[in-house]
């Protein structure tokens, strides 16, 4: 898969075929980031930016959801949020996320297979 930039952020194509990949794809997942309100200075941060690499760090000691899976800047110094809830559960531990677009306080974010390619568009 390869990144295209858009007007706000990134859309994916099917780096084999060229084609639109929508976000209904099996192989991906757009998410939300959880708990973006309490961490709203993070959120501007260049390291947030669309386009950027993200790091999946699991907490299971979290007190509130030992399903925890938080998202951090690619160097982890910096937390933004969360994987919801309902998704974390269902991740393997190997995926790789990246920012796509940023939204009336908040970000979305690419989670892919630790395998797939990711590039930038030609």
């Amino acid at each position: 898969m390869w990144f295209e930039r858009g007007e706000s952020g990134y859309f994916l194509r099917d780096a084999a075929t060229g084609d639109a990949v929508r976000w209904s794809d099996a192989r991906i997942r757009v998410i939300p980031v959880a708990g973006v309100s309490y961490r709203a200075d993070a959120l501007v941060d260049a390291s947030f930016d669309p386009g950027q690499p993200l790091a999946l760090v699991r907490e299971p000691e979290n007190e509130h959801d030992p399903n925890a899976v938080a998202i951090w800047n690619e160097e982890r110094t910096l937390q933004l949020g969360y994987v919801p809830r309902d998704v974390a559960p269902e991740l393997r531990g190997d995926e790789q996320a990246v920012s796509l677009w940023r939204v009336d306080g908040g970000l979305r974010v690419l989670i892919a297979p630790g395998d797939a390619w990711l590039g930038r568009s030609r």
